[in-house]
């Protein structure tokens, strides 16, 4: 009920009289007589006599005009009751008037008025009456206005309180796409308290422009942004597997093998939802922060003057917190302008990735190696059979961690002895691999090219190329060479560069049994293979470069070792007896068991290693085995080295004399202060150590 009709109703009710009891006669009606009127004004006493007082100003009474038993003419009623007939339209019209202010005064309080006038968003013009304002419709009634006009005012409130919620939420999500931080490492609570200077930047701009100017480039800035976060996802997972940040220029090609990974751990359904959940993922990313970013600037321009206050405080705080180098549990400062650095850093990163490709070929075709005949190659390694067996996921981490590391040492040391007693040496130290977490074959072929292959980029360019590499070395030398990639499902045409005679991958080393996650086949099935195939009595001197699958990630299940002539086609690794460990999702999102299922897939593809030399060896032996890079950053923790541990083992004491000048360690697990040198310089110092020399010595 509105504020006029209640006064009326009051009014009735409070009055003295009815006109209609005291009829005011028409002094120019002839057939009516006129009491006589008395000039002197009534006393205010007792004694004044009875009967109704002229009114108080010259305003018309309306219950005297409006009486049914007035004495008016017909030609006079009209011109009287114009003056009231006016009033409500008058009243109406000032009531909506007012409602419609009422409504933009609540709604710019609230944040809530709409540039167009009807979404209820925040903006410049305002909504009137947009829930319920009030009009001539809302007291038409005195049953169903008030109804209406409750509902109104409830489904008002509704929509104030649904608007700031989603004001709150886009607030929130362009803070996050701001802060969010580009490295795992730096992910946690600390990392998110932070100012950025972006941020204030782009407020104070938007603050200011033109409506027009404003709504495009704060729907440029949504759509940057929006990329920016998923930029910044991405770099999540690279530095939490790959110890580093996603190459725009380079990396696109690993996103289709971490696909690859992820069908061969939990296969090809959950995949595919991978695949899918990850696409919308980015099309909500960048739909949701482009109108994030909207919806801020609207509640920009609607409070412009609070706004660019706000920002000028919040600047002079950036600028001191800045000056004074303030952080936050040394999780960076808290006056960030990280997003301008990380743009900054990928604009250099694509200009450098642009001008390493000449850079890399000028350095390969420098090899001291590329004209020397065969016949003054490895000559110190003649007559032997040389294993050089990549072990997947090996590093420093593995016999160093001393929460985990141990029985993986007491293990090498217990190795240690039993092939010392079969008159087998060793000596260990590290080398420095060229990845981490993954990309396996960027590490293999840097210590085969002696170049440091760091990038897909530049194993391309290298597989181009006419570089001689340590198994084309051992090829022209006159040995037979011999790859075994259990991991390899399809054509692979790099052998060829790399000097490879036999291939054996997944499709002709004839496994029969059960895979294990990513890994096809267990270790121990390839050492038995390669040696019922290549390493057979009466065999000529064969180069084998092998790589092993058990400890690939996700690190479960892993097979156990059986009898070696227990082995067959595989088949024996079906029995879930000669398997231990659950499904990868039993062991995901638990550091520790990760860890721990790690450790034991090491211990399970060193113990196949061994195994096989103690049953298989002879003295014609020569094995060089390494990891190829360490496990992911979710394992190691961050700040881990690039170290791979690396041994050589044979039975001629010739050989391990040969190298006694590089100091490594003797025994199968190298010493914390063994020498550590580059993963690209072993080609190189091999070649040299084992050759050129004359054939005879």
């Amino acid at each position: 009920m509105s504020l006029i009709t209640r006064l009326r109703r009051s009014a009735a009710e409070t009055s003295p009289a009815d006109p209609a009891d005291h009829p005011t006669p028409d002094p120019t009606d002839p057939g009516g007589s006129a009491p006589a009127v008395d000039p002197t004004p009534p006393r205010a006493d007792a004694d004044q006599p009875a009967g109704p007082r002229p009114p108080a100003d010259n305003r018309t009474d309306e219950r005297r005009s409006t009486a049914p038993d007035a004495a008016a003419p017909d030609a006079a009623a009209p011109d009287a009751a114009a003056p009231d007939a006016a009033a409500p339209d008058a009243a109406a019209a000032h009531r909506s008037k007012a409602g419609a202010a009422a409504d933009r005064t609540v709604d710019h309080t609230s944040g809530e008025t709409g540039e167009t006038g009807e979404t209820g968003e925040t903006g410049e013009t305002g909504d009137a009456g947009a829930a319920g304002g009030s009009g001539p419709d809302r007291d038409a009634d005195e049953g169903g206005g008030g109804a209406a006009g409750g509902s109104g005012r409830t489904t008002r409130r509704v929509r104030l309180v649904v608007g700031a919620v989603f004001t709150v939420l886009a607030v929130a999500l362009v803070l996050f796409g701001l802060v969010v931080p580009d490295d795992y490492g730096a992910l946690h609570a600390a990392s998110f308290v932070r100012i950025p200077l972006e941020a204030l930047i782009g407020v104070a701009v938007l603050a200011v422009l033109p409506r027009r100017p404003r709504f495009i480039l704060a729907a440029v800035l949504g759509v940057v942004l929006g990329l920016l976060t998923i930029l910044k996802i991405v770099d999540l997972g690279f530095t939490a597997i790959l110890a580093r940040h996603f190459n725009l220029v380079l990396d696109w090609i690993l996103l289709g093998d971490a696909t690859g990974v992820v069908q061969d751990s939990i296969g090809t359904l959950g995949a595919v939802l991978v695949v899918i959940g990850a696409c919308l993922l980015v099309i909500a990313i960048l739909v949701l922060m482009t109108l994030a970013v909207l919806r801020v600037t609207r509640l920009v321009a609607a409070r412009q003057t609070a706004t660019l206050r706000a920002v000028s405080v919040l600047a002079v705080v950036w600028v001191a917190l800045a000056t004074f180098g303030v952080q936050v549990a040394d999780s960076g400062a808290v006056a960030s302008r990280a997003d301008a650095s990380l743009v900054a850093n990928r604009f250099g990163s694509i200009r450098n990735s642009l001008h390493d490709q000449a850079d890399f070929e000028a350095q390969a075709r420098v090899d001291p190696f590329k004209t020397t005949p065969g016949n003054q190659l490895l000559n110190g390694l003649r007559g032997k059979d040389v294993l050089l067996t990549f072990i997947e996921s090996y590093g420093r981490y593995a016999v160093e961690d001393p929460r985990f590391a141990p029985p993986v040492d007491a293990q090498l040391d217990a190795a240690t002895k039993r092939l010392d007693a079969l008159g087998y040496g060793s000596r260990s130290a590290f080398l420095s691999s060229s990845t981490v977490g993954g990309a396996s074959w960027l590490a293999h072929s840097t210590l085969l090219s002696g170049l440091y292959i760091d990038s897909q980029q530049r194993y391309r360019s290298l597989v181009a190329s006419n570089r001689l590499t340590l198994t084309g070395a051992f090829k022209k030398a006159g040995w037979k060479t011999v790859s075994v990639e259990p991991a390899i499902t399809g054509a692979w045409p790099e052998g060829r560069f790399f000097g490879y005679e036999q291939d054996y991958d997944a499709r002709n080393l004839g496994y029969q049994g059960s895979r294990f996650s990513y890994a096809t086949m267990p270790d121990q099935y390839l050492y038995s293979v390669l040696h019922r195939k290549e390493l057979a009595p009466g065999h000529a001197p064969v180069f084998a470069e092998i790589t092993t699958v058990s400890s690939h990630s996700p690190w479960t299940p892993i097979p156990k070792m059986v009898g070696w002539d227990q082995v067959g086609d595989g088949s024996i690794f079906d029995n879930p007896a000669n398997q231990e460990g659950g499904p990868p999702g039993s062991i995901l999102g638990n550091a520790d068991k990760l860890r721990a299922s790690y450790i034991r897939s090491i211990q399970y593809s060193l113990d196949a290693l061994v195994s096989y030399v103690e049953n298989y060896g002879d003295p014609n032996l020569v094995l060089v085995f390494l990891g190829d890079h360490q496990p992911a950053p979710i394992v190691t923790g961050q700040g881990a080295s690039r170290d791979v541990p690396i041994t050589i083992v044979a039975r001629d004491p010739k050989v391990l004399d040969r190298i006694s000048s590089w100091n490594w360690t003797p025994g199968l697990r190298p010493a914390p202060s063994a020498p550590v040198a580059r993963m690209d310089t072993f080609r190189n110092r091999f070649m040299t150590t084992f050759g050129p020399a004359d054939p005879a010595h």
